[in-house]
């Protein structure tokens, strides 16, 4: 395990892995022939979304971008196929924050007959105003992590199946941040999820996030006890200027200006997620969180085994009463 520093990052210099900070989602996983493989990537229409999807299926897995705006979606395909002609592409429609649409997505998918290896939780929002989901939840809380949750569950049979009949390892990434680090007291408070006088857009953001790393980490050791063939990591993908900066303005702007040599291009923030899905040296490698190619310590909350399991509970509590 590596730490990573200031120094690290704006250098670009490699860790144990031998990628770094400056390594591209191109670089990481040069030389994988992921023929064999078929994965999902949520918010695949965009930003590193977009990046992950395009790396992938040049490696040659087939792809599904599961997206909100169809619109984008199909111009992501066009992308990916002016480049790639040999490329496997589908995509489908998928908004996290209903359980309506993720369901429907569910069985979209099905209907497609086809395997799944790997599922990567990508899609996000960030910072935005309080609002409720469809489902009468809150929208950060909502997109990032209950959909990601319910999904999960819904896809995991297909995984488990698919890695029975293959015998390849089946991996599931989720997209943290280290924005986990900064949440409420308690970390994920469960009890005012939808209060709004408690709202900050801040720290809701960073109790998704911190969501994510302890739902990885739970199916994690869920799947180890089962003795699934299936990973989960998590991962955090650094500084990226993208759609996910829209509810933050100005602010972010201010902020890049002073971190400028903090901050990644999309084809270096898709890295450590590619990495995490498709390369080698990971294979058996569960439950750990990734940041610039590389293994790093989480937050303590993270590590917390009651919070995740009240968590586990609670989220499935809520996808089961929709």
């Amino acid at each position: 395990m590596v730490k990573v520093g200031i120094f690290t990052l704006m250098t670009g210099i490699a860790g144990p892995s031998g990628f770094g900070s400056a390594s591209t989602a191109e670089k990481v996983t040069d030389g994988i022939d992921a023929s064999d493989l078929t994965a999902i990537i949520t918010g695949g229409a965009s930003g590193i979304g977009l990046e992950t999807a395009r790396v992938l299926a040049l490696r040659n897995a087939h792809v599904v971008i599961a997206a909100r705006n169809m619109e984008a979606a199909n111009e992501a395909k066009q992308l990916i196929l002016k480049d790639n002609q040999a490329a496997r592409v589908d995509v489908l429609k998928l908004d996290l924050s209903s359980m309506k649409s993720i369901r429907a997505f569910v069985d979209n998918f099905n209907a497609l007959n086809l395997p799944l290896n790997l599922l990567i939780n990508n899609a996000g929002v960030m910072f935005c105003p309080y609002q409720l989901s469809e489902d009468g939840i809150e929208m950060q809380f909502a997109t990032n992590h209950l959909g990601h949750f319910l999904l999960t569950n819904l896809v995991l049979d297909k995984m488990k199946e698919t890695a029975r009949a293959t015998g390849i390892e089946g991996r599931i990434v989720n997209l943290s941040s280290v924005a986990h680090l900064h949440t409420y007291e308690g970390g994920v408070e469960l009890d005012k999820i939808n209060d709004k006088d408690y709202y900050s857009d801040k720290k809701a953001y960073g109790q998704s996030k911190l969501a994510n790393l302890l739902h990885a980490n739970e199916l994690a050791r869920r799947l180890q006890e089962e003795g699934a063939n299936i990973s989960v990591n998590s991962v955090h993908p650094g500084l990226i200027m993208t759609n996910l900066f829209r509810h933050s303005g100005i602010l972010m702007r201010v902020l890049k200006a002073f971190t400028c040599l903090l901050w990644k291009n999309v084809p270096q923030g898709a890295a450590t997620t590619c990495y995490v899905a498709l390369h080698p040296n990971l294979k058996g490698v569960t439950g750990k969180y990734f940041m610039d190619c590389n293994e790093i310590p989480p937050g303590k909350l993270a590590t917390d085994k009651v919070l995740a399991k009240q968590l586990w509970d609670f989220s499935n509590n809520l996808v089961n009463s929709a």
